[in-house]
Parts: C-alpha cells; sequence; structure tokens
C-alpha cells in the first residue's frame, strides 16, 4: 500500500514536472538564443552632405500644399536625407548597430537597423520611444512605461533591415529608438536619436 501511494506521487511528480518543462520552453523559447536570423535589405544611400545637417524631422517634412512657384529650382534633395542617427546599446541582451530615420526624394521615411547584432527572442518589436536611453540595467524598463510606436516584429537578430514610417508619425515625439520584447517586457537594446 506503502509503495503504490509512493509510486503514484512520482508518477504525479513527473507529470507535473513535465508540463512545466513544456510550458517553460513554449514560454522561453530557449533555442532561439542559439538560432541566428539574418537580414540583408537594401539600405538607402544618404549623401555625406545631408547627414546630419537637417533641422528637425517635422521641419524637413514636405507639405503637401507646398507648390514650387514657376520658374523657381526645386529645393528637394536629389536622394535620401537623413533625419536623425543614434547608435545602439546593450540592455537585457548584448546588442549592437547603428539606427537611421531617413526621409526618401518622395517623402517618405523609413527607420534602418544597420550592422545589427543582438539575440534572437521572442516578440521583439521595433519601437520608436518617446523615453530617453538609459545605460545598464536601469535603462532595460525605461521604454515600457513611455509612450511609444511600434513599427513592427523585428525582421532578424542580424544584418540590415528597413522599416516604414507612417506619414502620420510625429517624429518629433519620440527620442529613442528600442528594441523591445513584448513578451517579457524587456529592452534588449535601445538607441538615443540625435538630429
Amino acid at each position: 500500500m506503502q509503495e503504490r501511494r509512493r509510486k503514484r506521487r512520482w508518477v504525479i511528480a513527473a507529470a507535473a514536472g513535465a508540463v512545466v518543462v513544456a510550458l517553460g520552453l513554449a514560454l522561453f523559447k530557449p533555442w532561439l538564443l542559439f538560432i541566428d536570423v539574418r537580414v540583408d535589405e537594401q539600405l538607402p544611400t544618404v549623401a555625406a552632405s545631408t547627414v546630419g545637417s537637417s533641422p528637425s524631422p517635422e521641419r524637413t517634412a514636405p507639405s503637401a500644399t507646398a507648390k514650387p512657384t514657376s520658374g523657381s529650382p526645386s529645393t528637394a534633395p536629389a536622394g535620401p536625407v537623413q533625419l536623425a542617427e543614434g547608435r545602439l546599446i546593450s540592455h537585457e541582451h548584448a546588442t549592437t548597430g547603428t539606427v537611421r530615420i531617413v526621409r526618401q526624394p518622395g517623402g517618405s521615411r523609413v527607420l534602418t537597423l544597420e550592422n545589427l547584432d543582438t539575440s534572437n527572442g521572442p516578440d521583439v518589436h521595433v519601437w520608436l520611444s518617446a523615453a530617453d536611453v538609459v545605460e545598464g540595467t536601469a535603462g532595460w524598463f525605461t521604454a515600457g512605461s513611455a509612450e511609444h510606436y511600434d513599427l513592427g516584429l523585428i525582421k532578424g537578430n542580424q544584418g540590415n533591415q528597413v522599416y516604414a514610417i507612417p506619414d502620420d508619425v510625429d517624429l518629433s515625439r519620440y527620442r529613442s529608438v528600442d528594441l523591445w520584447c513584448v513578451q517579457f517586457s524587456v529592452s534588449f537594446g535601445a538607441a538615443q536619436l540625435s538630429l
């Protein structure tokens, strides 16, 4: 009788342990730490003369109502113009790379992640954030409590990537870019934007 109870307890404990392990694997997806996803999209080429020379992102956006006067030369640049730039720093995971916000000749804006290298993880998104970047563990959670605009899931944890910024997004409201793990509410890495 005693032995039967022990056996039953062992079976229940083993089943409970298996459930805990299965839930842990489904939630944390630890295998992602060993799998790299490289994305190498074509980045807009910004002329050296325009880098860092433009005013605020909103002042440089083309006006829908502005029309060039006849006979006056067009002031629109011939190529992409860099509006902001920042270097990614590490938070929860080692993260490096460059972030740029670029206005295309037609007026559309994109965010680029250049030479990105971070850990792969579940549910990591690219956020424009109103929070300032804070180094160290104190900065791991700052973006979560600030206003943000979600540009979507990260395409890969390495390489070069381009994300469209909708026309109605007011870039003057956002000071940084954050690689935010939505599932665990933590920053993998972030970049303070400078004009």
